[in-house]
């Protein structure tokens, strides 16, 4: 049995969401393939909307979660007649061979786009004999999530379920996991003193690491700035600035000669340096914070980016293991006053407990009563099945296309073979008319 996940380059978090479920499937014997699933439009559609995500994310972070919530106002711009949709749609016949010519038959979705193209794939393919699943990598459902139809939605929790519902999916179809899916390595939790000995730490230093995701954006020098002024007396702060080096050669200049603050780039070992922790200061990433929260980490959040991690920050303030504050003034003033909170620090902690791995979870239930069914056909062999989806007599199509309709006959019967190029024009001539005639029907409904 093989599966795929189809992620998407647009920051690290699905790619790290992409990757713990595969090790949890591998571990099961289930062989898998990670695939960017814009690269199935093209490379350079990838590229592209992946550069331009990461500089509004990094340069324009209001911006970003501007664009956001204006999809959640107007969902009825990224329906199936969208430029969005068509852009997905571009990629589908690709993905299609792909999945055929590899002979998968579990489909894993970590982002809306990846479940939009999926969608768009059964409709055009229902021979498709596949097992698929989105994955909320956000605590809200995400806009555009209404136009897919998948057979498992798997929530981070329970209480999103009556979001998912209200916006069509079947209760049966939505499973709840212990969090979003982070890798296995950060369920494996070392004793703090011993993590900061490892890194160089006083044992019984107060440790805060302070990182904005991957791509280290938000007000990091300014915030920093202001944390290390009123830091208290065995006060240490950790700043991650990920892969973004402008601001880490900034921050190594401006620290230089500081003994309370450490500057880092692109950091692997996250998993060791959140065991060190004290106190974890950063955006509201989906990953950021799962990770935070397998390892019990206290959270102060700084909300640079809003959109979707607005309602990460809601979530994890709602329980209590996590506090906001408006501006870097106030940010850096509740860090240094939780530093010196035990007490309150071993309560945002305590509300962070999670006893199963997600990832686990989600592999488990991927596989309950699946009995593998085979590759789906290669898209070369079947004539007459799009012919009569497009409800076409063989001398309709012969008209239409200009194919002498005894050549026509002789190929859907098997008696003569039309060379590989042709077989898939005609095909792909097929179901163009195919959406089209989807098309004028939605039209005539409404």
């Amino acid at each position: 049995m093989k599966a795929l996940i189809l992620s998407c380059n647009t920051g690290q978090g699905h790619n790290s969401v992409s990757g713990a479920i595969a090790s949890a499937l591998e571990a099961k014997n289930i062989s898998c393939t990670v695939a960017d699933a814009l690269g199935f439009v093209s490379e350079w559609a990838s590229k592209t909307i992946c550069e331009w995500h990461v500089r509004l994310y990094r340069y324009f972070p209001k911006a970003s979660g501007s664009g956001y919530s204006f999809i959640e106002r107007h969902p009825e711009l990224f329906d199936r007649r969208s430029p969005v949709h068509q852009l997905l749609g571009l990629g589908v016949d690709a993905l299609y061979e792909f999945i055929s010519s590899g002979g998968y038959e579990i489909v894993i979705c970590p982002h809306v786009i990846s479940g939009l193209m999926v969608t768009d794939l059964l409709r055009q393919y229902p021979e498709a004999k596949l097992r698929t699943c989105f994955i909320a990598t956000d605590y809200t459902c995400s806009p555009m999530c209404d136009e897919s139809d998948l057979d498992l939605y798997f929530i981070p929790t329970e209480t999103l379920v009556p979001e998912f519902e209200a916006i069509g999916i079947p209760r049966e179809k939505i499973f709840v996991s212990d969090g979003i899916p982070v890798r296995a390595d950060f369920y494996a939790r070392k004793e703090k003193s011993a993590a900061k000995k490892e890194l160089g730490l006083a044992e019984d230093c107060r440790h805060a690491v302070m990182m904005f995701g991957s791509m280290g954006c938000g007000p990091i020098p300014k915030l920093a700035e202001k944390i290390s002024r009123n830091l208290p007396e065995s006060g240490v702060l950790t700043v991650v600035c990920g892969t973004n080096e402008a601001v880490y050669k900034r921050m190594i200049s401006k620290f230089a000669d500081s003994k309370n603050v450490r500057v880092l780039g692109f950091v692997k070992d996250i998993s060791t340096l959140m065991d060190s922790a004290d106190l974890f200061i950063t955006k509201p990433g989906g990953l950021s914070t799962a990770e935070a929260s397998v390892k019990g980490l206290p959270m102060l959040l700084d909300n640079a980016v809003s959109g979707c991690e607005q309602y990460n920050l809601e979530f994890f303030c709602s329980v209590g293991a996590a506090e906001t504050a408006e501006g870097e003034d106030n940010i850096a003033k509740r860090c240094c006053e939780l530093l010196s909170d035990d007490e309150k620090l071993a309560k945002m902690s305590a509300a962070l407990v999670r006893t199963e791995n997600a990832a686990e979870q989600i592999a488990d239930k991927l596989l309950e009563g699946f009995k593998p069914a085979g590759a789906p056909e290669n898209i070369d062999n079947d004539f007459v099945y799009w012919r009569e989806r497009c409800n076409l007599s063989q001398s309709e199509l012969s008209k239409m296309l200009g194919i002498p309709l005894r050549t026509l006959k002789s190929w859907e019967s098997g008696k003569t073979e039309p060379p590989a190029y042709i077989k898939r024009l005609l095909i792909s001539e097929l179901k163009r008319i195919e959406r089209r005639i989807e098309r004028t029907k939605e039209i005539g409904e409404e």
